[in-house]
């Protein structure tokens, strides 16, 4: 397994680090899940990087960059509806989203073809890694602000909570975008499927 294939696979052990962590009470803890998080989006970066500056691209990579991801995110968010954070039905289209494109990718396997993450789907990852850095933040702060500091007051929940709604909204815009792109990009697969 080359540098890059392991950079993924640590990004999966990270993300349930993340999850423990940002069960666990405490602020120490949070701000533990909140590092931990930031070193998963930094494997994700530099997979990615030494795998192209050094032609380390594999199909192995291919498939499992993208589900290293997607366990990332999907954990986060869930642990968001479960904390009353977000929405479930944000969490959902998220869901359904995966699970088409992870059809997609799997109906290609099955004709030998292996299909990699688009610009589209990179896109929406970022805004997902950008919405889960900021909420997370705002965890941090307010387990400071509450537990330690005592400065969180209702104005600054209601300012987060706002923060946090816009944030989303766009990254599940961004979701369904990208899914849409895709299954368009890749409208072959099921063509050929009918075929067959």
């Amino acid at each position: 397994m080359n540098l890059p294939n392991r950079l993924t696979v640590l990004r999966i052990i990270l993300s349930f680090v993340f999850m423990f962590l940002l069960f666990y009470p405490g602020l120490t803890a949070k701000v533990l899940a909140f590092i931990a998080f930031c070193l998963a989006c930094l494997t994700d970066f530099f997979d990615g990087y030494i795998a192209r500056k050094y032609n380390l691209i594999t199909d192995f990579g291919k498939l499992l960059d993208p589900i290293a991801d997607k366990i990332l995110v999907l954990s986060a968010f869930l642990a968001f509806v479960e904390m009353g954070i977000i929405p479930a039905w944000m969490v959902a289209v998220v869901i359904l989203r995966e699970l088409l494109i992870t059809g997609v990718r799997i109906l290609a396997a099955t004709k030998g073809k292996i299909v990699a993450a688009s610009m589209a789907g990179k896109h929406k990852t970022v805004s997902q890694m950008i919405s889960i850095f900021v909420i997370v933040a705002v965890i941090v702060i307010k387990e400071a602000g509450v537990s330690v500091f005592t400065f969180w007051n209702p104005r600054m929940q209601w300012w987060a909570q706002i923060s946090i709604d816009v944030l989303m909204y766009i990254t599940v815009g961004l979701t369904v975008i990208s899914g849409v792109s895709y299954v368009v990009k890749n409208n072959s697969v099921f063509w050929n499927a009918k075929a067959d």
